[in-house]
């Protein structure tokens, strides 16, 4: 099996000696305001788990004013054990300050992880709805009334229309000729001049030619 290539990367190493050497601070202020043991040791993973924490927080946009709240709190504390341990605090007598806020850090540090934990984020404000555009189908009429133009012409009122005389219908001189056949053949017979109707239906033509007809007729 090939092994994987390693690369090494310079900020990733700088930031592992840096993060080497300020646990190594906490360790020691810890261990000279007297807690010993593996108690010393829990101290700087308290504080960078709390940095990591709040740093998240701001990564995600919720709650900023904690998390550079509690960020600025772990930053302070691991920057406090470094300069402190720098040789300005003589290790081997630690002030009762010191000591009380080395022994008050535990509830601090449980305080601020879990208000970055479960702190509720703020709710999502609903989207507002937007106005829907006009519907093609509810309105056909006011469709059909913007798409055609406006008409110039003049209208005629109803009853000048209405009024108007129809034009005659022109009838062909061979039907008017086999019309009046069929009129001389009906007054022999009956003794009296064909009506419109019975001229219709023996020309087998319609009403108003029917009636043109008889008007030449007579």
């Amino acid at each position: 099996m090939r092994a994987l290539p390693v690369r090494v990367d310079a900020v990733l190493v700088q930031a592992l000696i840096a993060a080497a050497l300020s646990f190594a601070h906490l360790q020691d202020l810890a261990s000279a305001a007297g807690q010993h043991g593996w108690k010393a040791w829990a101290y700087p993973v308290s504080v960078d788990l709390l940095m990591v924490a709040a740093w998240r927080r701001l990564r995600s946009g919720e709650a900023k004013a904690a998390g550079w709240c509690w960020f600025l709190v772990a930053l302070i504390a691991s920057l406090g054990a470094n300069v402190a341990t720098a040789g300005l605090l003589d290790l081997h007598d630690v002030p009762p300050w010191l000591r009380i806020l080395v022994a008050g850090w535990p509830a601090v540090a449980f305080l601020g992880g879990t208000l970055l934990a479960h702190g509720s984020p703020k709710p999502n404000p609903a989207p507002e709805p937007r106005p829907e555009p006009p519907s093609t189908a509810a309105a056909p009429e006011l469709i059909a009334t913007e798409a055609e133009p406006p008409s110039t012409a003049v209208e005629l009122p109803a009853t000048e229309t209405e009024s108007a005389p129809s034009p005659p219908t022109p009838v062909p001189p061979a039907l008017v000729a086999l019309a009046r056949k069929v009129a001389d053949e009906h007054r022999a017979r009956t003794g009296t001049p064909i009506d419109t109707s019975t001229l219709r239906a023996r020309l087998g033509v319609p009403m108003p030619l029917a009636e043109a007809i008889a008007t030449q007729l007579n």
